[in-house]
């Protein structure tokens, strides 16, 4: 053999062996662990979907908003989940704490401007906000949720009915801003931007001081009776404020500020109508505890809706007498809906009950492309992997067997879901609808 042949024939085999330990590192979730056992041991591996999963719908009693990391309004009434309304809290500030509105000031307008960065639902559909004054103390270092109502003056400040618009620019005096709604503050009376304008120029001194004097602004959202939307506003922008457009004797056309920004307190109050106007088998589940038709739909719905608890009542014994490797743990369940202006959460959480206290489960510290929860568009699917959670519940490792919960609402964050989505249930009666249910698909190895 001449030696060119030799160096090809060399270099062939080096080349495979490169592809073929290139290949042999990309490791599938479901193969982990099978290089670590006993050659004819992977003969020996099972997959099963029918472990019993018990699931129903339950009602969020209430979801944190304080300080929210934006503001919502709106009214939705859905077809599935009834009619809901968003109102909200706020404080302002004041823009500067040197205050001189001159001689003989007086009001022109008091504008708030609301600055759109989003909304969910129907945007055709009118909507109509009242606005008032907030007589209780608000407090950025409060807990606040969802079921929280704050004491208001009874004068109405203002009333509008509006096509939301969070796309279209707003024209205010021959210059083009962006998407924003402008609410007049002064369209009934001049008492409150008289009370800022004639206020003692020692309560601008500080945002505390400011706080006493003027404690905040209530809008409430009147519910719609079809349609709807939730409107999203975001309190970093420069246009979400309050303007105070007055003159004095030295000079017309003036202004002044005040800011909406996240150093403001600020709450939501989120109201569902206890799902009187709700779909027959989601009340039933949620109002009058009817667990059992969880297993024809599960419903999940974001801003303290509602959530889905579950439960495996026999994992326990799925390695009794024998002894069980877990590979894979899926809980895999599918959106139902062919709802497109109601779009399903772009991602979910699974909370574990431990003793009356919501804690994570343990696969969720692999990260969320692991652990799952997020939506899956083309497959109009979810899923969670609780490979290690189970393998510690069949190993005896937690005393007991605990609930979990699915919800769209991290109960840890400022940052809220509007969204809400339709799950086939655990053993649906719909035709074809029995390999989209709600279930447990294991994959494991028996090593006995």
């Amino acid at each position: 053999m001449n030696s060119k042949l030799r160096f090809f024939l060399s270099s062939l085999g080096v080349s495979f062996l490169i592809i073929l330990v290139l290949f042999s590192c990309k490791k599938d979730p479901y193969e982990v662990g099978l290089d670590l056992l006993p050659p004819g041991d992977t003969l020996r591996i099972s997959t099963t979907d029918t472990c019993t999963v018990i699931a129903y719908t339950q009602r969020v009693d209430s979801v944190y908003t304080s300080n929210c990391a934006e503001l919502s309004l709106g009214s939705l009434a859905d077809p599935v989940f009834g009619n809901s309304t968003i109102s909200l809290y706020t404080q302002l500030q004041p823009s500067s704490s040197s205050v001189s509105f001159g001689t003989a000031p007086a009001v022109d307008s008091l504008i708030l401007m609301l600055y759109y960065s989003g909304y969910y639902g129907d945007t055709t559909t009118q909507q109509r906000i009242r606005v008032y004054e907030v007589a209780e103390d608000l407090h950025i270092d409060s807990a606040y949720y969802s079921n929280r109502k704050m004491q208001v003056y009874p004068n109405l400040l203002s009333e509008l009915t509006f096509k939301p618009s969070p796309k279209d620019s707003v024209k205010v005096g021959g210059t083009m801003y962006s998407a924003h709604i402008r609410i007049n503050l002064s369209k009934y009376t001049n008492y409150f931007a008289n009370k800022l304008l004639y206020g003692p120029t020692s309560v601008y001194s500080t945002n505390a001081m400011f706080n006493l004097f003027m404690k905040g602004l209530y809008i409430e959202t009147q519910p719609v009776n079809y349609g709807g939307a939730y409107l999203k506003f975001n309190i970093s922008e420069s246009l979400s404020k309050m303007i105070l457009f007055f003159h004095n004797q030295s000079a017309d056309s003036l202004s002044y500020s005040f800011l909406l920004n996240a150093g403001c307190a600020r709450l939501l109050h989120i109201d569902h109508n206890n799902y009187v106007d709700a779909d027959q088998n989601l009340k039933q589940q949620m109002v009058n505890h009817d667990t059992l038709l969880g297993q024809n739909m599960l419903y999940l719905q974001g801003f303290g809706g509602t959530r889905i608890k579950f439960r495996m009542p026999y994992i326990m014994n799925f390695a009794k007498n024998r002894k069980i490797a877990i590979n894979d743990a899926l809980l895999m369940f599918d959106n139902a809906s062919t709802d497109t202006t109601l779009r399903p959460p772009p991602t979910i959480i699974l909370i574990r009950d431990s003793s009356g206290y919501m804690g994570s489960v343990i696969d969720e510290a692999e990260g969320s492309s692991y652990f799952g929860g997020m939506y899956n568009k083309t497959t109009g699917s979810y899923y969670f992997r609780l490979t290690r959670h189970i393998q510690k519940l069949i190993d005896g490792y937690y005393s007991k067997n605990r609930e979990l919960y699915i919800q769209v609402n991290d109960p840890t964050s400022s940052s809220l879901l509007m969204n809400r989505v339709t799950i086939n249930g655990y053993n649906p009666l719909l035709p074809g609808s029995y390999s989209s249910r709600f279930r447990l698909q294991i994959t494991y190895t028996l090593l006995n």
